[in-house]
């Protein structure tokens, strides 16, 4: 797997022509008479591809997108698979898009390598592509990737959660989010290097997998707490996670007594910190992901000169409990930029 280690997630209507077709494409924006790329008119067109269009993060990305769209005239198309894991979904997306005449094309890929065939084709065809929150495999495969450096907000967590135990023995439960899934392994990588310690280290005394979902987090944790049931610090791939893990440790009457960091930064998750659910999270930015995503593809457009490589769109530390030595920013702040 490919990961980032320097600072680093409506009225023309496409149907796909298959049947396996898993998505609903919409356009909005000025301009939708035009043809081919720029409309024929001078408006640009822009496809956004989500993963789903029901998970809050992918709503405010496809807000984003809407806004910076409007604001610079272009056309927006955008279209979301069934499920997380739609690849075939989104290798049509990519296919009706190019048809349409896209200039490019925002993508949040649901299988990091299988879709890089199809990009390749849509770059073939003088499509910039631009993957959003999560990266290709390999990264190079689009021309360029915005997204928050997962590698650091799970860092700033692993941090905080080392100066709040302030010494104490950790036993550590680690909540992830599936096998090989690029935005889960750079998240617990950093968890990891922020707390100090390495893969295999004996104070991570469980780990489970849980797609980012609340009820499966909820099962997680219970699995762990009958594994070890001295667990006392707990890391979560996102913020459903780390609220399954919440109701299973209250459950047991553990949940004041167990430290649990996340990262996300949605409006529930920012609320579930300020209530005291979860001790810190990080917070990222999807709505600004897409919004210099478009951005990006307008200045192709009418300049001709592409974004490369990765922009880091930004991560903080959201916490109501100070920890010695760990920068942060309280859930006032969390909530007035938080999404979903």
């Amino acid at each position: 797997m490919n990961r980032i280690e320097r600072p680093f997630r409506t009225s023309l209507t496409l149907v796909a022509a298959t049947a396996s077709a898993a998505l609903l494409l919409t356009a909005c924006g000025e301009g939708a008479k035009g043809s081919a790329s720029d409309g024929g008119n001078g408006t640009v067109k822009v496809g956004l591809i989500t993963k789903t269009d029901t998970n809050p993060f992918f709503v405010k990305m496809k807000e984003g997108a809407e806004q910076a769209a409007k604001k610079s005239g272009a056309e927006l198309s955008t279209a979301a698979g069934k499920f997380d894991g739609d690849n075939e979904g989104q290798v049509t997306a990519i296919e009706n898009m190019v048809a349409a005449g896209v200039k490019g094309i925002l993508i949040t890929p649901n299988d990091s390598k299988a879709i890089v065939p199809a990009i390749e084709q849509a770059r073939k065809k003088g499509v910039l592509v631009i993957a959003l929150d999560s990266p290709t495999d390999p990264q190079d495969a689009a021309d360029a990737l915005f997204a928050t450096d997962n590698l650091k907000a799970g860092e700033l967590i692993g941090r905080y959660a080392r100066a709040a135990m302030a010494g104490k023995p950790a036993k550590i439960a680690t909540l992830d989010l599936a096998p090989g899934v690029a935005v889960g392994q750079l998240r617990h990588d950093g968890f990891l290097k922020g707390f100090g310690i390495q893969e295999g280290d004996p104070s991570v005394v469980c780990s489970q997998d849980t797609g980012g979902d609340q009820a499966k987090g909820q099962t997680a944790m219970e699995n762990c707490l009958q594994k070890a049931p001295d667990v006392n610090v707990v890391y979560t791939i996102n913020e459903p996670a780390a609220l399954g893990a919440y109701t299973a440790l209250k459950a047991k009457g553990r949940e004041k007594d167990v430290l649990i960091v996340s990262v996300d930064g949605g409006c529930t998750g920012t609320a579930a910190v300020k209530d005291g659910k979860i001790a810190a999270t990080s917070q990222q930015y999807p709505l600004l992901m897409a919004a210099k995503g478009v951005d990006a593809v307008v200045t192709y457009a009418k300049k001709g000169t592409k974004a490369s490589g990765y922009v880091d769109t930004g991560v903080t530390l959201v916490s109501d409990r100070p920890a010695s030595g760990v920068e942060a920013k309280d859930t006032a702040y969390g909530l007035e930029n938080c999404w979903g």
